[in-house]
């Protein structure tokens, strides 16, 4: 017998609706802000929109279409599409948050490698190409299955919330009192 496995949620994805769940959801995007500025500055509790760590320039929060548990997205408070539009300050924290963020994903789900990359402009495969992000994606020797390649569907074993519960205890402690932490 051929069993299915339904993966509702992603047709709006796939067909590029605004609003389709995940951190977005409940967010209004206003004329001038990009999907992630709206999260960030939305005022809605961080358990809701997935942010694990804010700082002064820049903020992670989850991937709401993750390749696996644990995938965070780190990016700069404000839109920018390129890294030459990036402030000193911005590409300094930037960068600073990427290494917490693998130190982070390391802690808490132990992978055997990472992934941590960006997708500048739509032709690179940018989901939202207005605003720059770095992934940053744990991998494990197999993780890749017929799933994905055959049915277009990913299997993850932990809900949002929990990944977002996970990432936020792990995520490193400030060097100084002047940096910022997880809020």
């Amino acid at each position: 017998m051929l069993g299915h496995l339904w993966a509702g949620w992603r047709l709006p994805y796939i067909e590029g609706e605004a609003d389709v769940g995940g951190a977005a959801s409940g967010v209004e995007i206003p004329e001038g802000l990009t999907l992630f500025e709206a999260i960030e500055s939305s005022g809605l509790p961080d358990e809701q929109t997935y942010i694990v760590w804010r700082g002064t320039t820049c903020f992670a929060l989850l991937n709401a279409y993750p390749y696996t548990s644990g995938h965070l997205l780190v990016l700069p408070r404000r839109g920018v599409a390129r890294l030459d539009e990036l402030t000193p300050a911005e590409s300094d924290e930037l960068w600073a948050a990427v290494r917490d963020a693998v130190t982070a994903v390391e802690t808490a789900y132990r992978p055997d490698g990472m992934n941590v990359g960006l997708n500048l402009g739509r032709g690179a495969g940018a989901g939202v190409p207005e605003h720059l992000h770095v992934h940053v994606v744990p991998r494990w020797a197999g993780d890749t299955n017929f799933m994905t390649t055959v049915a277009n569907v990913r299997v993850l074993p932990e809900a949002l919330v929990d990944s977002w519960r996970r990432l936020r205890a792990a995520w490193p402690a400030p060097a100084s009192p002047d940096e910022p932490g997880p809020s």
